[in-house]
């Protein structure tokens, strides 16, 4: 049995008292130069936007989920986009204008691909530090085997199917009685 990792005390750290001093930091600043009254205006119109852009990117996300799944691919990068709208919403719900801005980075579909690769690239590392892999992240290069066959220093062949060695693969349909 592998003991549990840790939350890095640094992140907790950062979530906890930086990121909200510097909220406030950031909110007097700009009270200061625009007025209270508009700053409060300004956060509240933010909030709006935001919320009509997590509901109309949800859906998509969520759409493209469902036909990703019905054509019988794997949806990685439909989940890596709901998650992110997820992770954006979250953010909108802290009032504030670095936590808006981190969202909007998020939830936008031109910086999207920007942060699903981040996502993408933070979840491969985490299995190569585990040792493994699963197909549902694609061929990684690097990886051994992720069926559990074979030579684990040997990449995954996705042009091969079935037990590494040199076994013969027979292709065919599954037919099922009435």
């Amino acid at each position: 049995m592998t003991p549990r990792r840790r939350f890095p005390r640094w992140l907790l750290v950062l979530l906890l008292v930086v990121m909200p001093l510097l909220e406030l930091y950031v909110l007097v600043q700009v009270g200061q130069v625009i007025g209270a009254w508009w700053t409060i205006l300004l956060l509240v119109v933010a909030s709006v936007i935001g919320g009509w852009l997590i509901r109309r990117e949800g859906g998509r996300a969520w759409r493209a989920l469902t036909e990703a799944v019905s054509a019988g691919r794997v949806p990685t990068r439909e989940l890596a986009d709901g998650a992110l709208v997820v992770v954006a919403g979250a953010l909108m719900l802290s009032p504030g204008f670095v936590t808006d801005a981190f969202a909007l980075f998020l939830i936008l579909p031109l910086t999207r691909p920007i942060a699903r690769r981040a996502l993408t690239g933070a979840v491969a590392a985490r299995l190569a530090r585990r040792g493994a892999a699963a197909p549902a992240f694609g061929f990684v290069p690097g990886f051994g085997d992720v069926g559990g066959h074979g030579d684990p220093t040997r990449p995954w062949d996705a042009r091969r199917p079935g037990p590494p060695g040199g076994d013969r693969v027979v292709r065919g349909d599954v037919v099922e009685d009435p």
